[in-house]
């Protein structure tokens, strides 16, 4: 089926950053696919969400290490709607490990991580650059972290494949121009579910070290960092291969909260 109206896919769609970024592409007019490889209600819950709004969706399941069900993805997408327009890398992974417990940190640890936050990018970019060409251009957003630079966060792997995903959307960009687009978006700590379960019984403690040392005085919400990822769609068609911070001025704030368990 064709669809006139624009089209996008959002991985990891059905939960955190990736639920409030499907809605807000559904707000602004777009059918959007919500991914999923684990959380299959809320994926569901997302796309009937949007289906409310009166725009078209579909949860699909598909893990982005497996190259061939991203390919897959993209293959039910185009068919059932034609077109690819937008792609958010949103889907990823980490294991809270404290930086100093180096033995815990085993080579299973780094390739799941790896496969995930940045081969899964990749695959994902790849599978949809011919549908986004046929349209005559596209926009992929990877989401990142300011883990990337500061080298502090849930694990030691976590911060290197989040500055491997910066790198990926550097070389993306460069390769998939003029006609794709390719930025990332940085968030720093996020409120929210996933970080509530790898933080446990510290996270009311470590959310509230932040709120209280960030310039901005309030970590990130889901829809904050939504909300940077559609700037990047709608905003400036001279934009690629940058990744925008958007950390409430963590980066800046010259204190960072221990972030462990």
């Amino acid at each position: 089926m064709s669809s006139t109206k624009k089209v996008a896919i959002v991985t990891g769609g059905g939960t955190g950053v990736g639920r409030a970024t499907s809605l807000l592409l559904a707000q602004q007019g777009y059918d959007v696919v919500v991914n999923y490889s684990r959380s299959r209600d809320d994926a569901e819950k997302t796309a009937a969400d949007i289906q409310a709004l009166g725009m078209r969706s579909l949860a699909v399941l598909a893990d982005v290490a497996d190259d061939a069900a991203c390919r897959s993805m993209v293959s039910a997408t185009v068919k059932e709607w034609g077109r690819i327009d937008v792609l958010v890398n949103c889907a990823g992974t980490t294991q809270f490990i404290p930086f100093d417990d180096l033995d815990q940190v085993s080579d299973e640890v780094w390739e799941r991580l790896y496969k995930v936050n940045v081969v899964g990018a990749f695959h994902c970019a790849r599978a949809v650059r011919a549908p986004m060409l046929r349209t005559g251009s596209g926009t992929i957003i990877n989401v990142s972290s300011v883990a990337a630079l500061l080298g502090q966060g849930s694990s030691i792997p976590y911060c290197c494949t989040k500055a491997a995903l910066d790198n990926l959307t550097v070389s993306l960009a460069r390769t998939l121009a003029p006609h794709i687009r390719v930025n990332g978006v940085a968030p720093g700590f996020i409120a929210g579910r996933w970080t509530q379960a790898g933080l446990g019984p510290n996270y009311d403690r470590v959310k509230e070290a932040y709120d209280q040392s960030l310039p901005l005085g309030r970590v990130c919400e889901p829809e904050d960092v939504a909300a940077c990822i559609l700037s990047l769609i709608t905003g400036s068609t001279l934009v690629t291969g940058q990744t925008l911070t958007v950390d409430s001025g963590m980066m800046i704030a010259g204190y960072h909260v221990k972030f462990s368990q």
